[in-house]
């Protein structure tokens, strides 16, 4: 088989607004990272992925680029972003890039000069359409609410934003625009930056607005166009990121499945590395499919294990799995995918970092995910900032009255993408060590229990059994390539499975519930050697439990 040589890659994410503030302005900044370079490499993460540091009006925190080659003010400047890449290569960590390819700011000049007319330079960078029966060409519905189309009196002419109207959508189907965005790939890694994370890589690949094989995702966006798709990244691969040696390229693509992404992720390396899929974190969706995300049930352990399963037989030996609980976009793992009760909270922690980092694929740590950091648990409307949330709120309370708001609330506290954005928990210190000034956003109350200066010297804690799993992955080549073999799909209490390599196994056991049962899978004949409880009490699995096994033959 093809041994990919970032199989030992493990990535922390890292949000810099509430990464570490190292000016008392109260937002995280890039220096502020580099401070904090040496918590990552005690880790163990050998790559980080920045998102968005690019000058932006901040409709949807960096999302919206007004200049792709210039640091976001707040974050610092240039030479700190040079100063951070040349500290990160010396202590042997590499930097990835959040690349937003498939829309601009509407402040960018791109944007400025395309709305003036229909026959300036820039008038084909974006998608425009007349309008029909004087209305938007069609009713496709952004992510983030609300119709898709946005009107522009200069042209008499609609133009297209999957997302927030102040993201108008580029048109790839420009080569001059798919040559500036080259330029930019270009200009950061001649920098010597390491890699891009695509954000929404999918998107760039639309259909015609006349039909062409329309079909609509959940959210009413036309799906994408996946032979296009495949013809944009093996050029970008061609013209860009095969001159570069050993650059880390993972995909967002929220409509993959694992064929499509085994195209997209080959191992002959002629697109990408490897994509980020949304099957798992899009579970429990609410049984009103008006409501969409919002819901604030509990995920199913066998649908969790089905899809996860799906994805890592779907891709064996055809294409490369990214790893990952959370993000940016999404609410904190250990309470959505387990608890944070807590009884419970760091022995499930830790299970679920077992289970994933175990798995064939790229593990990616979000920034507290090391340390246990849960949910917020906000419980009114103006303690909100992201988005996404405010305009679900308002939409399904006060528009469409489909529940009220204290249901809404609710699920907004399960689900919303604040949960990951609270500001870093470096100690139990004023603003949690985040800053010296008054923070961007709120901090999560329970940072005086759950916070880096603790763990750190305390050493059952969460962020060592990170570095316990991060250290055994980068060294044990069944962990690395060894094939999957889930046990018993049916059990929904426990997830357990095989890799196995060259007839060296590991097993791999995780109770996802706060009940003790017992299973037996053979352990017995295996010795311990990974674990989040003191003993092995060998088919007795108590609450919330993982443990890992190398097993004779």
């Amino acid at each position: 088989m093809i041994r990919p040589w970032f199989a030992d890659v493990v990535v922390y994410q890292i949000y810099p607004m509430s990464f570490n503030d190292s000016n008392g302005d109260g937002i995280g900044d890039l220096n502020g990272i580099n401070a904090k370079l040496d918590y990552i490499k005690k880790l163990g993460a050998n790559f980080v992925w920045l998102n968005p540091i690019y000058k932006s009006p901040n409709a949807d925190n960096g999302y919206d680029i007004s200049d792709y080659t210039m640091i976001q003010p707040a974050y610092g400047t240039m030479n700190d972003f040079k100063a951070l890449l040349k500290n990160a290569h010396q202590k042997g960590i590499r930097i990835m890039m959040d690349l937003v390819a498939n829309h601009t700011s509407d402040q960018h000049e791109w944007f400025k000069q395309s709305q003036k007319s229909k026959d300036n330079p820039y008038s084909d960078y974006y998608i425009w359409s007349d309008p029909v029966d004087g209305h938007a060409p069609n009713e496709w519905q952004s992510v983030f609410e609300g119709p898709a189309w946005t009107y522009v009196a200069a042209r008499n002419q609609y133009y297209l934003h999957s997302f927030a109207s102040a993201q108008p959508d580029l048109n790839w189907r420009n080569p001059k625009v798919r040559a500036a965005i080259y330029d930019i790939m270009r200009f950061w890694l001649d920098l010597g930056v390491d890699g891009f994370r695509m954000d929404a890589i999918d998107f760039i690949a639309k259909p015609k607005w006349d039909n062409e094989g329309q079909s609509f995702t959940d959210v009413g966006v036309a799906e994408p166009n996946l032979t296009r798709l495949n013809q944009y990244l093996r050029e970008m691969n061609q013209q860009v990121l095969s001159k570069y040696h050993h650059i880390l390229t993972v995909g967002e693509m929220s409509t993959a499945t694992p064929d499509a992404a085994a195209q997209f992720s080959n191992l002959d390396g002629s697109e990408l590395n490897m994509v980020f899929q949304f099957e798992h974190v899009n579970l429990s969706p609410n049984p009103d499919s008006r409501l969409g995300k919002w819901n604030d049930a509990p995920v199913k352990v066998t649908e969790l294990k089905s899809v996860l399963s799906k994805w890592q037989v779907g891709l064996d030996g055809r294409g490369w799995n990214s790893l990952y609980w959370n993000n940016h976009d999404q609410p904190r793992a250990v309470s959505r995918f387990a608890t944070d009760a807590k009884p419970y909270r760091v022995r499930a922690a830790k299970m679920l970092a077992t289970t994933l980092h175990l798995l064939q694929g790229t593990p990616y740590v979000y920034e507290g995910e090391e340390l246990g950091m849960t949910n917020a648990h906000f419980n009114r409307l103006d303690q909100y900032e992201d988005l996404d949330s405010i305009n679900a709120y308002h939409q399904v309370v006060d528009i469409d009255h489909i529940v009220d708001g204290k249901q809404m609330l609710s699920y907004l506290a399960d689900r919303s993408r604040d949960n990951a954005r609270t500001p870093m928990q470096w100690s139990n210190e004023s603003n949690a060590g985040f800053t010296s000034g008054t923070p961007w956003y709120q901090l999560n109350p329970n940072y005086p229990q759950i916070n880096a200066r603790m763990e750190l010297v305390d050493h059952d804690s969460v962020f060592y059994h990170y570095q316990k799993l991060i250290e055994f992955r980068k060294t044990n080549t069944t962990i690395q390539y060894g094939t999957y073999t889930e046990l018993d799909a049916a059990d929904d209490k426990v997830f357990a499975y095989i890799r196995e390599l060259e007839h060296q196994r590991v097993l791999v056991i995780s109770n996802f519930t706060s009940e003790t049962v017992n299973r037996d899978y053979g352990q017995s004949s295996g010795q311990l050697i990974i674990s989040n409880y003191d003993d092995d009490r060998g088919t007795e699995i108590r609450p919330y439990e993982s443990k890992v096994y190398e097993l004779n033959n």
